[in-house]
């Protein structure tokens, strides 16, 4: 991994957002997206509660620290994508430049504690959950750190991302959504052993899988030239391919409404499984694009 900011960069290009006010329903759609979630006790809480039920399917008799600390995550991740869209939004309707900032590395460290304190909702949220019998302070230990980097890189990278959003400047951040980006240390036998860091084992309640944003992407391969009717052409060929897929995550600045995105990046193959080659007993084969 690097360990010098020459690896990151900074340019700008134009927004990516277009309101088309033609589509058929988009008036009804902003009535219906025009109020915002309460920040009473009340209103999170039942917010708690609707996405223990709905989204994570548990009971109230089967509901541990853990679930809690997600439950509550989908409820305050609702909230900064509100803030999200809005921001988007509003930086379309001005019209203006965006800083897209590019790193190999994103150590953005718990998200939760630091999602609820730069919305002002710490307090809130830390009254609802006490009346419902959880200790805020116990459900952060909970979140698992995102393993997206390894070094001093990444830490710097994520205060760069934070400022941006707390300075109230137009940015995103992209980079790589690594499964195993950093590693653990623990003792065995005497010895201290690095073993990998499966972070997203249990999920990642902060990002917004996006099945609609992939790109084919080529590794290796030669650039072969040929003859288009007079006019010179290339061909990319003998090339690896995979399909790159955006995940976003809101980033929410400082005392401001102001919320960026980090859009990280998942590696897949073309094609997860070859039947023909399973059929043939060649079992590791079928799954080696995988």
């Amino acid at each position: 991994m690097p360990t010098n900011t020459s690896n990151t960069l900074f340019f700008f290009l134009q927004p990516e957002f277009k309101y088309d006010s033609s589509k058929k329903g988009t008036d009804k759609m902003w009535e219906l997206m025009s109020s915002y979630l309460g920040t009473d006790r009340a209103a999170i809480q039942r917010q708690i509660v609707n996405h223990v039920e709905y989204t994570l399917a548990r009971t109230r008799f089967n509901f541990d620290n853990f679930g809690a600390y997600q439950a509550a995550a989908y409820a305050v991740r609702d909230r900064l994508l509100e803030s999200w869209n809005d921001t988007q939004q509003y930086h379309e309707a001005q019209d203006c430049k965006r800083v897209y900032y590019l790193s190999l590395e994103f150590l953005m460290g718990r998200t939760f504690q630091n999602a609820l304190v730069n919305s002002d909702l710490e307090g809130p949220f830390k009254d609802a959950l006490m009346d419902m019998g959880y200790d805020l302070e116990e459900l952060y230990e909970e979140e698992h750190d995102a393993a997206l980097g390894n070094g001093g890189l990444g830490r710097l990278a994520a205060c760069f991302i934070d400022s941006l959003a707390t300075l109230e400047i137009p940015a995103w951040g992209y980079g790589i959504r690594y499964e195993y980006g950093i590693f653990k240390q623990t003792l065995r036998d005497g010895y201290q052993v690095e073993i990998p860091d499966f972070w997203l084992n249990h999920g990642n309640p902060w990002e917004v899988e996006r099945q609609d944003i992939t790109y084919q992407i080529r590794f290796y391969g030669v650039s072969n030239k040929y003859q288009d009717g007079g006019t010179e052409r290339s061909n990319w060929e003998g090339c690896q391919k995979v399909i790159a897929m955006a995940y976003d995550s809101p980033v929410p600045g400082f005392n401001t409404y102001n919320t960026n995105n980090l859009r990280l990046w998942r590696s897949r193959p073309r094609n997860t499984f070859d039947f023909d080659k399973f059929n043939s007993s060649d079992y590791h084969g079928a799954i080696r694009e995988r």
